[in-house]
């Protein structure tokens, strides 16, 4: 079983913080086809988090998948850290991105999508419920949230 923390826990990083979620859509009638425009199963998101996780110079402070990881959440130091990964000729990205739009091009067969969403110290809250590091919790510290303490506290910032 999963290293379960019991009780209630709050995620706590220092600093400003990059969320980055990252997904596809796979063709329904050809998913392996779809998976090889992705890069799998050599240098797709699997490769690269893989990477990522062994290079922690580069940013990546941890990620979290869902469903059957056409979904990943990423959380970043920075968004220069972010960008840089992504232009850099040297680390994994880049050959894929540029192999994935020679492979699809404008065909409608594999979709990818990402949003970048840039936190500010303070402006964010997170609850674990007796659950395993997940999530932001698992790209940071874990504290026990203190007994009374709500939302708008947590939210430093805005609680102000």
């Amino acid at each position: 079983m999963a290293d379960i923390r019991q009780g209630r826990w709050t995620a706590q990083i220092e600093g400003d913080f990059v969320v980055f979620i990252i997904g596809a859509r796979l063709q329904a009638t050809h998913p392996l086809r779809s998976l090889r425009d992705l890069g799998e199963f050599k240098r797709g998101m699997r490769s690269m988090l893989g990477y990522l996780s062994e290079h922690p110079e580069k940013g990546l402070l941890g990620f979290q998948t869902a469903g059957v990881s056409t979904l990943v959440v990423q959380y970043w130091r920075s968004f220069e850290h972010l960008e840089a990964f992504a232009k850099d000729e040297d680390d994994p990205h880049l050959a894929t991105w540029r192999n994935y739009w020679r492979r699809v091009g404008r065909s409608s067969r594999t979709g990818i999508w990402h949003e970048t969403y840039l936190v500010r110290s303070g402006e964010y809250e997170a609850i674990y419920g007796n659950m395993p590091p997940f999530g932001l919790g698992r790209a940071s510290e874990l504290v026990r949230v203190e007994s009374g303490s709500s939302a708008r506290q947590r939210l430093r910032r805005l609680a102000g």
